[in-house]
C-alpha cells in the first residue's frame, strides 16, 4: 500500500536546494547495491580535464599546435576555422579532432607522430604523468563524502576513471581502511566482501614517479582495454547486472560515455536484469534537451543546481551521507524525525512527508521499531503513526 504515490517514480527533497533524488536509487543505496563511478570532475579544479590535459601536453611538446589550439573555445565542435597554414597536414588533423572533442584520438595521434608507438616511457605518457603530478594535492571534500558513500556495508567500494589517488587519500584521512587496484587486478564484482577498494578502471599513477604507470589516454588504449581484451567493459557489464551505477563527474561527451554507456543502453533491451543508471547533470538550470541526451543514452539524470562552484552536489552528498541507512549519523537522523511529527501530517510540506515515508520504508525492522517509538515520545499526532502501519504492511519494498 502506497496511497501517496509510486515508490519507482518519488523524488526525494533531502533538503532546500539539494538534488531531488529518486526513491529508488536511495533505497537500492540502503541496501549496498549502488556503486558510484566517478570521473574528472570530482578531481577539479585541482587536476586539469581531459581537455585542459592535452594543451599541457602540446605545450610541453609541440608548441606550434598549441599556439593554435589554445585559442579555441570550449564547446564550439566544428564551427570553429583556427588559421592552420602553418601546420602541417598531421598537425592540422590533430587540430580538427581537437575541436571536435576527441581528446583521446587527439593524443593518440599525437603519440603514433612523435614516438612512433604506444609506450610506457613515450614522450606523450611522461607529459601526461608530469602534468598530473602536482606536489601537495590534497583530496577536496567531494572525495571524502563520495568514500562515505561508497561503504555498502561492511564493504566499501568505488569505481573511478580518475588517475589520482585522491579517493584512496580521503579514505585514509577518514581512518578507512581501503585497497587500491588497477585494470587487470581489479576483483570481479560481486555483493561479497571480495569485492571493494577504490578499482581504477583506467589505471593509476605510481606514488613513486620514478615507475612508469598503465593509464588509459589514447584512443588505442581505449580499443585494447575496453573491446580487444574487454577488461574494462566486461567488468562493468557485471557491476551493471548487480549495481545501479551512479555516474559523478562526466559530461555526456566523455570518452567513456562513449565506448562504453551507449553499449549498456542497447543491451537493456536484450537484458531485462541490468539495473537503472543514473548519473548526477550540474547546470544553473535544467537543461531539457541536455537531459533527454543523457537519457537516450540509457541514463537517468539527476540534475542539480551546478552555481556556487557546485556546492549544491556537495551538500546533496553530505546530506545523503548523514542519512545513510548503512553508516550515517543516527542524531541527524532523529533530529530530522522530531523536526517533521511536530506538525500534523496534513500540514506538512510534501518534502517532509517523503523524507518521513523515506526514513520508514528503508529501514530494517529494528530501525523501523526505533524510529516508531521516538515518534511516539514525541506525541506524533495519529496520522503519522498510521502511515508506519501502512508502509510496514507494504510488500514491495524493493527499487527496480
Amino acid at each position: 500500500m502506497n496511497p501517496e504515490g509510486a515508490i519507482s517514480d518519488r523524488l526525494i527533497s533531502l533538503g532546500n536546494g539539494l538534488a531531488a533524488i529518486p526513491e529508488r536509487l536511495l533505497l537500492a543505496h540502503a541496501q549496498g547495491k549502488v556503486l558510484f563511478i566517478v570521473g574528472a570532475g570530482v578531481s577539479q579544479p585541482a587536476l586539469p580535464d581531459f581537455r585542459k590535459l592535452v594543451l599541457q601536453v602540446y605545450s610541453k611538446i609541440d608548441s606550434s599546435v598549441y599556439e593554435v589550439i589554445k585559442q579555441i573555445p570550449r564547446g564550439v565542435c566544428n564551427q570553429w576555422s583556427p588559421n592552420l597554414s602553418n601546420l602541417r597536414n598531421d598537425q592540422q588533423a590533430e587540430v580538427n579532432r581537437f575541436i571536435c572533442g576527441d581528446y583521446d584520438v587527439v593524443l593518440g595521434m599525437l603519440e603514433r607522430r612523435i614516438d612512433g608507438k604506444s609506450d610506457g616511457k613515450s614522450k606523450v605518457r611522461k607529459a601526461v604523468a608530469s602534468e598530473l603530478r602536482i606536489p601537495g594535492l590534497q583530496p577536496r571534500p567531494m572525495h571524502r563524502i563520495l568514500m562515505r558513500l561508497a561503504d555498502r556495508g561492511g564493504a566499501v567500494t568505488i569505481v573511478t576513471t580518475n588517475f589520482d589517488l585522491l579517493l584512496e587519500d580521503a579514505a585514509k584521512n577518514s581512518r578507512q581502511a581501503v585497497q587500491s587496484y588497477a585494470l587487470g587486478g581489479i576483483p570481479r564484482p560481486g555483493y561479497s566482501d571480495n569485492f571493494a577498494g577504490v578499482l581504477h578502471i583506467h589505471g593509476a599513477l605510481d606514488r613513486n614517479p620514478a615507475r612508469t604507470s598503465d593509464l588509459i589516454v589514447t584512443d588505442q588504449d581505449f580499443g585494447e582495454f575496453y573491446l580487444r581484451r574487454r577488461v574494462v567493459t566486461d567488468l562493468i557489464y557485471d557491476a551493471a547486472r548487480l549495481f545501479n551505477l551512479v555516474l559523478v563527474g562526466y559530461s555526456a561527451n566523455d570518452p567513456p560515455m562513449r565506448y562504453l554507456f551507449n553499449a549498456v543502453a542497447a543491451d537493456v533491451t536484450r537484458f531485462k536484469d541490468l539495473k537503472e543508471r543514473f548519473t548526477f547533470v550540474g547546470n544553473c538550470a535544467p537543461d531539457p534537451i541536455g537531459l533527454e541526451d543523457w537519457k537516450g543514452r540509457g541514463i537517468t539524470p539527476i540534475h542539480y543546481d551546478s552555481t556556487n562552484d557546485h556546492s549544491a552536489l556537495l551538500d546533496s552528498f553530505e546530506r545523503w551521507a548523514d542519512l545513510s541507512a548503512i553508516n550515517g549519523k543516527t542524531n541527524i537522523v532523529n533530529a530530522e524525525m522530531k523536526r517533521i511529527v511536530r506538525t500534523k501530517r496534513d500540514a506538512a510540506s510534501d518534502a517532509d512527508r517523503d523524507l518521513f515515508d523515506h526514513l520508514i520504508r528503508r529501514s530494517n525492522l529494528n530501525e523501523r521499531a526505533r524510529l516508531s517509538a521516538l515518534a511516539s515520545t514525541q506525541k506524533a499526532a495519529l496520522d503519522w503513526l498510521d502511515v508506519i502501519t501502512a508502509i510496514s504492511g507494504e510488500t514491495d519494498r524493493k527499487p527496480r
